[in-house]
């Protein structure tokens, strides 16, 4: 049942009062109790023959009728609260337009206030979107609703036409080989944006997005990926003017496999080789005491993975070569590594030398996925976080928000 308080509760309303800070011509009338749902109804109106602005040109218009409107407000104490009004709307003679006129505490179509909407965001932006449900006592669907519109609103303000300069790269969503791609500023360390799948769809989808804001794709002059096909021709086909750089992360990890290749097959023979894997891919200064004994014998063996693991070391050397030598040195690595008859060996030479000329762009971009590796956590942590996401746009939005280290305006500030 209701219990409306009475008017010489005072107390109470001006509270009330006070902490909704209407302005003119708004004002709290009554506020009611409901002791079995135990949530507070604030009761707003606004007075009779009050003219509001045409949301469209501004005019005064005279209220032509009313809708009432019910939106969650912040709890108070531990009790629900709700604020009810009647939201008049107007007939504006200049417009000729019948309108739904604003309301200072909530968005249009929206059923929060504001102030709901900015502590929901905070929530989220430290637990789990379900959790944050369960505190707000509100379903995760309508919270994911206020979170979009924020991210979105966020992303939507981002300023495109500094960017030049692009590092891409996929990272899985789900398990079973599911992945979104991700687009990054490489000298903002911001994600540009993000898109279901990988491939050199991507690469239209992403072009797309630059329209949208205003940016010609023939602005990108450098973009940074590995030595993927399909990335390769969906540069080619959608970026025909810009630079590519391939990733030397994505390099000396084709290195490493090789190594591991030629360990893999050698360990039939020389079993001291088996559960050896990463003495050959770590740095030999992070090794431990005993590792390095160990890692010492073999290496000084004669031992196929020996020669293989030289060669690894001296890929490593082209990255501090100066840089009017580098184009020699790769093409001396090349010929070294066809040269060992290490099968591992001579493939990936032959795949370094068909992507060449990426690789040692390099030393002009000096760009590299390696950004990407910290956001590729943080997208895992976004997984976490948005834990029950139901669909990748979900993640999308909190990939956005995390990545991009989000700082949502200041709800509280817009509550007038």
């Amino acid at each position: 049942m209701w219990s409306s308080l009475h008017s010489e509760d005072r107390l109470i309303l001006g509270m009330f009062k006070t902490a909704l800070a209407l302005e003119a011509p708004w004002k709290l009338t009554h506020v009611e109790y409901d002791a079995l749902d135990e949530a507070w109804t604030l009761y707003i109106d606004f007075e009779r023959g009050t003219e509001f602005p045409c949301p469209h040109c501004g005019t005064a218009s005279k209220v032509y009728d009313t809708e009432k409107k019910l939106w969650r407000h912040l709890d108070f104490w531990n009790w629900k609260t709700y604020i009810h009004a009647r939201v008049p709307r107007t007939n504006c003679k200049n417009c000729n337009k019948v309108t739904l006129v604003p309301v200072q505490w909530a968005r249009l179509q929206s059923h929060f206030t504001l102030l709901f909407d900015a502590w929901a965001m905070r929530l989220m932006a430290e637990m789990p979107v379900n959790a944050a449900a369960r505190e707000l006592r509100e379903h995760d669907t309508r919270m994911w609703r206020i979170f979009h519109y924020y991210v979105d609103q966020a992303m939507t303000e981002l300023d495109l036409t500094q960017v030049t300069r692009v590092a891409v790269d996929e990272t899985s969503s789900r398990r079973g080989h599911r992945y979104i791609t991700l687009f990054v500023d490489v000298d903002t360390k911001i994600v540009l944006f993000a898109t279901e799948a990988k491939g050199k769809d991507t690469l239209a989808r992403f072009k797309q997005h630059l329209l949208e804001k205003g940016v010609e794709a023939t602005q990108i002059q450098e973009i940074c990926c590995d030595m993927s096909v399909a990335f390769i021709r969906g540069i080619e086909e959608q970026f025909p003017t810009a630079e590519m750089t391939f990733d030397k992360f994505h390099v000396m990890k084709m290195v490493n496999e090789a190594v591991d290749d030629v360990r893999k097959a050698e360990q039939k023979e020389a079993p001291q080789l088996k559960r050896t894997r990463y003495l050959w891919l770590k740095n030999e200064n992070n090794l431990t005491a005993a590792q390095k004994k160990e890692f010492q014998t073999l290496k000084d063996s004669h031992l196929k993975t020996g020669r293989a693991y030289r060669l690894k070391l001296a890929m490593q050397e082209v990255w501090t070569t100066p840089h009017i030598f580098a184009d020699v040195y790769l093409r001396e690595w090349m010929n070294w590594a066809t040269r060992s008859q290490l099968q591992p060996m001579v493939d990936l030479a032959k795949t370094v030398k068909r992507h060449e000329e990426g690789i040692l762009r390099w030393f002009h971009s000096r760009m590299t996925n390696g950004l990407l590796e910290g956001i590729n956590g943080l997208v895992q942590a976004s997984k976490r976080r948005a834990r029950g996401y139901r669909n990748v746009d979900n993640l999308i939005a909190m990939v956005y928000m995390v990545a991009n280290k989000m700082r949502m305006p200041s709800l509280v500030a817009r509550r007038s």
